[in-house]
């Protein structure tokens, strides 16, 4: 028992050294997947008939018309990233682009297919850092955070 303690108080100042950097890494992960997702979102609507005929012939959205399919998917991408960025209902812009991030995965076979191993990758990369937000929040770097603090009472 007593090599555990010596354990723990060897690790404890390194946790409040990780404990205090979260804040940083979370709106550096939070900058980072939203600018990968309104570049995305940005590149779409620079030739909207490019879009609509990838959303028509290579990807296959379950459920919905590739029309649709194409609007939701950049709507998605130029709104929720900004929320993402600042921390503004940042769990809902991390769900939402989480629905984003799945829905290129399951919509375009050829990734799936070997044809593109770096870009699941970088799918599955965006997907764990949006889920680390899902958990731990946009952290104290947030509009979020900063609304909380206002509406506690003193």
């Amino acid at each position: 028992m007593n090599a555990v303690i010596r354990l723990y108080d060897f690790a404890a100042p390194f946790a409040r050294v990780a404990d205090f950097g979260r804040p940083l890494l979370l709106l550096a992960l939070r900058l980072y997947i939203a600018s990968i997702f309104f570049k995305a979102g940005l590149t779409k609507i620079e030739d909207w008939d490019t879009t609509l005929f990838l959303f028509t012939e290579e990807y296959s959205v379950p459920l919905l018309p590739p029309a649709l399919a194409a609007f939701l998917g950049t709507a998605g991408e130029l709104l929720l990233p900004p929320l993402l960025a600042i921390g503004l209902a940042g769990r809902f812009a991390a769900l939402g682009l989480t629905v984003v991030n799945a829905m290129a995965l399951l919509a375009y076979p050829a990734l799936w297919a070997f044809e593109c191993p770096a870009a699941v990758q970088s799918h599955l990369w965006w997907g764990a850092g949006l889920l680390a937000v899902l958990a731990f929040g946009p952290g104290m770097l947030s509009v979020d955070h900063w609304i909380g603090r206002r509406r506690m009472p003193l």
